[in-house]
């Protein structure tokens, strides 16, 4: 087992969208392999391995090379995990039934109860220990907030020089907001024009046939400037009048219908417009090198141990 020290781990395990528990199987494994040690916290090679193909897409094609790294690089993820772990156990920091079932039943209100369970099944993992890994991901939010974040100010002098340094940033082009309704064939697109003529719903229409993403937010396409979107719809939402439909239109992706709602003239935008915004920036990127900063401290003075020779044996034919 090797042993040596970490430095610059850098990516934020509170961006970890694996888990390592799992159902438990009928049968033990006979001889258990521990993969990484850190300060006393422990995982296993099997939760390694579920973890990792957990976090793969399906039927993810790769070489053994591209395993390798990918294998490396979520290695680094758990040891940025169980750092901060680590350091929770250290400082006892916990979290309370109440959180947890408060956090768990905001889950439960984005999912009705059979498609959570059938999620849960899709990732292999009982309700149980997808709760304890709740309870880490707690843990770790609370002890980054408390040794992290705590004491992290942005200053208005901060906001206003990034607001000269970047004015460029804050120029806004004309935009507009529209909605749009795709379908596969022409006549579909002339029968779906007919019901918006005669007065349906934009937005219901575009629900019940649209077969774009957006159709679940009624073909809502968002505010956007010219070059956001495929030249072919520039050339009709920019000139279309806000309030009329356009006609039904044919690009390489089906037939098109959309409606402008909103048009925006292009403006400078004054530091009071993006006052807040630009706070938000600076402390989104205050907390990231604080963090970098945080994890760096705790593994130089941590001892992390690999057995690296176990995960080379996971690439042996």
């Amino acid at each position: 087992m090797t042993r040596f020290l970490t430095g610059g781990l850098v990516l934020l395990a509170l961006l970890l969208t694996v888990t390592l528990t799992a159902c438990q199987k009928s049968e033990p494994p006979k001889q258990p392999q521990v993969l990484l040690q850190v300060n006393g916290r422990t995982v296993m090679l099997e939760d390694f391995q579920r973890g990792f193909a957990r976090s793969m897409t399906d039927h993810q094609a790769l070489s053994v090379a591209e395993r390798e790294e990918l294998q490396r690089n979520y290695l680094r993820q758990l040891i940025d995990r169980e750092l901060a772990l680590a350091e929770a156990d250290r400082l006892v920091v916990q979290v309370t039934p109440q959180e947890v079932d408060e956090v768990m039943n905001e889950y439960r209100r984005d999912y009705p109860d059979q498609v959570f369970q059938e999620m849960l099944q899709s990732q292999q993992i009982d309700e149980r220990a997808w709760r304890r890994e709740l309870v880490e991901r707690l843990r770790m939010e609370k002890v980054i907030r408390q040794e992290v974040y705590t004491g992290l100010t942005v200053e208005e002098s901060e906001i206003k020089a990034y607001f000269r340094q970047n004015r460029e940033d804050f120029e806004r082009p004309e935009q507009v907001r529209a909605r749009q309704i795709v379908v596969a064939r022409e006549d579909e697109g002339q029968r779906v024009l007919g019901l918006l003529r005669q007065g349906e719903p934009f937005a219901e229409v575009a629900e019940k046939y649209s077969l774009s993403p957006d159709r679940e937010a009624g073909g809502d396409l968002g505010y956007f400037s010219r070059g956001q979107m495929p030249d072919a719809f520039d050339e009709v939402v920019f000139t279309l009048p806000v309030g009329r439909l356009s006609d039904l239109i044919k690009t390489e992706y089906g037939y098109h219908i959309f409606l402008v709602e909103e048009r925006r003239k292009a403006q400078r935008l004054t530091l009071s417009e993006v006052y807040d915004e630009i706070e938000q920036r600076l402390r989104r990127e205050k907390e990231a090198n604080a963090y970098q900063a945080w994890l760096q401290n705790l593994g130089a003075q941590a001892v992390i141990d690999v057995d690296w020779s176990l995960l080379r044996e996971l690439h042996q034919p």
